[in-house]
């Protein structure tokens, strides 16, 4: 048994630099943020996670600190099945805080995974039994938004010239100013790219049957969350309207979330957060589900290296890996600077997981110190 003897979260923010505020369906971003959680062992092994913000930080750090440390500490490190099920019986099945806590749990997982690597002295991607495959990526992250068509079409052809032969682009704007986008963009990459686009929950189904003849000529690969994960009607009669298939599930939580979105056979695209649906525990379970109804597995990634590094493991690990969403923003020090850059990008657009023994990825603390919470919300 390697007990843990302490849980702390972590929260970080930085502003990001005016002039490089991406805006899109969910508003214009002003700051990014993170939770980080720090699980220490009696036997000397540290692990870190990465929890979703939830867009309040401070109260998921809070949750964390709180709550979700009085259940843990104690318990063996090495334990994350039963570390996962007593804090989904506790916080998540019967009054307990939900979202808030399968984010919480998310972190807490992460951190467990990276202890039990360390301890075994071998990758992530080995402890699920995968191997260091290339896994191919798409340039995505909080970039590729709302700017006039040239503009945009000439920053999807950078990420293109770098390596990467798919890009996604922010649409849920207006179904004159979308079509535009992605035409322009189309044009500019050429018929060997493939073009995703995320609408942040922000079409309606009006708004979905405008924009789909355009983006079926232009070969649109996927249109990512249209609607809010609730919205369960909106989603099987978009998936009537047309030809390009939906995407969702980075605002889904643990597999029984899942569950439905699965099982009502209008999503052909799956993507999980690992710092959102309950962490590599429940990622991989959600992955299995998703091969068992032949559907591709596409993790949604998040703010920090931590959360990247895991999600290319993760795809490394399961037999119906599709993309790995790749961060392409200029400024990300959370990405690049809380324990160095988790990727790179070959040039046949693929990424292959870190080989050193965990998720891969070492802390910056003096980092972390430097880039304390920033209250308020991140896009406004």
């Amino acid at each position: 048994m390697m007990k843990i003897t302490a849980l702390r979260a972590v929260p970080v923010s930085y502003r990001v630099p005016e002039g490089q505020n991406v805006t899109l369906g969910i508003g214009r971003a002003v700051k990014r943020d993170a939770v980080l959680v720090k699980v220490e062992t009696d036997e000397g092994v540290v692990g870190w996670g990465e929890a979703h913000h939830g867009r309040c930080p401070g109260a998921i750090a809070k949750l964390i600190d709180t709550t979700m440390s009085e259940l843990v500490v104690g318990m063996d490190a090495l334990d994350v099945v039963g570390v996962w099920a007593k804090v989904y019986r506790m916080q998540l099945s019967s009054h307990g805080m939900g979202a808030a806590a399968a984010m919480a749990l998310s972190g807490i997982d992460l951190a467990l995974w990276d202890i039990r690597g360390k301890a075994a002295g071998w990758p992530l991607y080995q402890l699920l039994g995968g191997t260091a495959k290339p896994i191919k990526a798409y340039a995505g992250g909080i970039s590729l938004g709302y700017q006039a068509p040239a503009s945009l079409a000439e920053e999807a052809l950078s990420y293109v010239k770098s390596g990467y032969r798919a890009v996604k682009l922010r649409v849920g704007d207006t179904p004159k100013n979308d079509i535009a986008r992605v035409q322009a963009v189309r044009t500019a990459v050429g018929a060997d790219v493939d073009i995703l686009v995320d609408a942040n929950t922000n079409y309606s189904l009006d708004d979905l049957r405008r924009v789909l003849p355009a983006y079926e000529e232009a070969a649109v690969g996927w249109i990512e969350e249209p609607f809010p994960p609730h919205d369960h009607r909106n989603y099987l009669e978009a998936a009537a309207m047309g030809d390009v298939p939906l995407a969702a599930g980075e605002n889904h939580f643990t597999r029984f979330d899942f569950t439905r979105l699965i099982e009502d056979g209008a999503v052909r695209f799956v993507q999980p957060d690992v710092s959102k649906a309950g962490g590599v525990t429940e990622t991989m379970r959600i992955a299995a589900m998703t091969s068992a109804w032949k559907l591709s597995f596409n993790p949604h990634t998040l703010a920090t290296g931590i959360n990247m590094a895991v999600s290319i493991h993760v795809l490394a690990s399961v037999d119906n890996a599709g993309y790995f969403e790749g961060d392409v923003a200029r400024h990300n020090p959370l990405r690049d600077e809380v324990g160095g850059t988790p990727y790179k990008v070959d040039s046949s657009g693929c990424v292959r997981p870190l080989e050193r023994p965990g998720h891969g990825i070492e802390v910056d603390e003096a980092f972390i110190a430097a880039h304390p919470l920033i209250e308020g919300p991140c896009y406004v």
